[in-house]
Order: structure tokens, then C-alpha cells, then sequence
């Protein structure tokens, strides 16, 4: 207890210019007499502490310190800071504080360089109650229970124990042992609803090499090899969305795309999002589906 509060009263010390013996007794709830020896085991460990008597006097660090007898480099305070930075991506809640702290600890390091953002643009405050509810069940090992919209619109309610949010491919998925499959299964987060975390708690054996849920990845679908032919007005997205080695650009600013895309209703849905500026050259299957499919919705729309 007493090692905490000494840490504690030197961040105080290091956030404000000078506090009391009475302010420091009632925040930690010990009498003054326990503060003032708190004060001598700083100073004698070399903590530069002094005190003032009298009016507007008490107890204070010399100006411009900073901890600096920590047994991690300068480099890997930087990391530190860094990564926590970059951790405010999962909309976990604490990180600013903890930043501050380690600023201060750190001597008012800049972490300004980076930041990362995985929400959507209309990412709601739903959402980061689920992530949080995920992040604590994880770290206290507790069950939680869900129902599940796999690829194909299929509900199916799960008991898992959850143990690792991992971020690929632009989504959120949740690792987790799935009671009913008797595995290790993938979920993704946006499709998961009436989250539930149990009080039960799980064991916490060594995490195995998992395989991917095919129910909950939606990597089902074989591939097929595609030609396109896009028009420049779509560069924003083809530069985005293709890699750079199935981009060739023609003389009138269009272009040819030769990719590999996954098959199913998710890549009708993908060529009909670039509306007339695509035609699908190959294969003529895709072509047909693709002009069936207008055919179908035009149908909607006709008097």
C-alpha cells in the first residue's frame, strides 16, 4: 500500500505546483504524521521534494523534473507512448488518462505523431459499449452469450468464451471457444447482438492455433477470375480497392482490372456499386447474373 501511494503523491507532486500535508492526508485517508513520512522516503530515494512553511507554503518537486531513473530507455518510452496512442482506436475508454500519466512520467513526451481511427464514420455509441463488453469479458475470462447473423443471414445463439478481438480486412472479428461447436470459432463483431456477459468464468488455458468459423468470416465462396474495364471517373476507388498489379490504365484515362474476387452475393453487390461505370468483360456468367440482376430490379420500378 504504501509503495502505491508513494508513486501516487509524486504524480500529484508532478501535477500540481504544490499541494499540502493536510490535502495529501485527506486523499489517502492516513494521518499527516504518515505523509510527512512519506515525504522523507521520497527525498532520501532521491525524489528532489521540498517544503515551504508559512503562508501559501507546502510541499513541492523541484521545477523541470521528471522520472527519470526508470529502467525503460528513452526509446522504449517512446514506443510506449506510441502504442497507447494507437490504442485509442479501440474506443477504450481510459487511454487518455493513462497518457496523461505517462506524459508526465515521461517528461511531457509528444505522442501527436500518430493516430488511428477503425470506427465507421457513423460508428455509434452502441457499438463501443460492445467493444468494451467484449474487452473486459476477455481480460476477466467471463462466458458471454450472443445470438450471430453468419454470411448468409442465418441466426444462431452462441456461448462462447471469448479471448482475443482481432482487427483484418477492415472489420472487428472476436476470437473465441464456441461451446456449441466444441472449437475455436471467428465472429464478427458487427454481426453479433444481444450480447450478454455471464458470470461464470472460464478456464484460462494456453490459447491453440484456431481455424477460421466459415460461418462467421463469410470466406466461403471459391474464387473466380474477373475482367473489368472501369471508367476514369472510378480511380478513387480503383487505386483503393485493387492492387496495384491488376491496374492497367488505357490511353482514354479508363481502366483494365484482372483480379481474383471472391464469388457470391457479396460480389453482385460489390460491381453494382460502381453503377455504369463498370462493364464486366469476364467471365460472361458474371456478365449475365450482373445483367439479370438490373434486369430483376428494373422490374420493381415499372408501371
Amino acid at each position: 500500500m504504501q509503495i502505491s501511494r508513494l508513486f501516487e503523491i509524486v504524480y500529484i507532486l508532478m501535477n500540481k505546483k504544490s499541494t499540502t500535508a493536510r490535502e495529501l492526508s485527506e486523499h489517502f485517508e492516513v494521518s499527516q504524521r504518515t505523509i510527512y513520512r512519506d515525504i522523507d522516503t521520497l527525498c532520501q530515494a532521491g525524489i528532489p521534494i521540498y517544503t515551504n512553511k508559512g503562508k501559501g507554503g507546502g510541499i513541492a518537486l523541484m521545477e523541470n523534473f521528471i522520472l527519470n531513473k526508470s529502467v525503460l530507455s528513452e526509446q522504449e518510452q517512446n514506443d510506449i507512448l506510441s502504442a497507447l496512442q494507437g490504442f485509442k482506436a479501440t474506443s477504450y475508454s481510459d487511454t487518455n488518462q493513462v497518457l496523461s500519466k505517462l506524459n508526465s512520467l515521461f517528461g511531457n513526451k509528444n505522442t501527436d505523431w500518430i493516430e488511428v481511427d477503425f470506427s465507421f464514420w457513423n460508428s455509434m455509441e452502441e457499438d463501443k459499449i460492445k467493444f468494451n463488453l467484449l474487452k473486459e469479458s476477455i481480460l476477466n475470462r467471463n462466458v458471454i452469450q450472443f445470438d450471430y447473423y453468419n454470411s448468409y443471414g442465418q441466426e444462431a445463439h452462441r456461448v462462447t468464451e471469448p479471448r482475443k478481438l482481432i482487427f483484418k480486412g477492415q472489420s472487428w472479428y472476436l476470437l473465441a471457444y464456441c461451446r456449441d461447436k466444441k472449437d475455436f470459432r471467428y465472429f464478427k463483431i458487427t454481426r453479433l447482438k444481444e450480447l450478454q456477459v455471464e458470470s461464470e468464468i472460464f478456464s484460462d488455458t494456453p490459447l491453440p492455433a484456431a481455424k477460421k468459423d466459415k460461418s462467421a468470416s463469410g470466406v466461403t465462396q471459391p474464387m473466380v477470375d474477373v475482367k473489368l474495364k472501369v471508367d476514369a471517373d472510378m480511380a478513387y476507388r480503383i487505386y483503393d480497392e485493387f492492387p496495384m498489379e491488376a491496374i492497367v490504365k488505357n490511353e482514354d484515362g479508363s481502366f483494365l482490372i484482372h483480379a481474383k474476387l471472391q464469388t457470391g452475393g457479396w460480389l453482385y453487390g460489390y460491381l453494382m456499386s460502381f453503377e455504369d461505370h463498370v462493364e464486366i468483360l469476364k467471365p460472361s456468367t458474371l456478365r449475365d447474373e450482373i445483367i439479370n440482376k438490373y434486369k430483376s430490379a428494373l422490374k420493381i420500378y415499372e408501371i
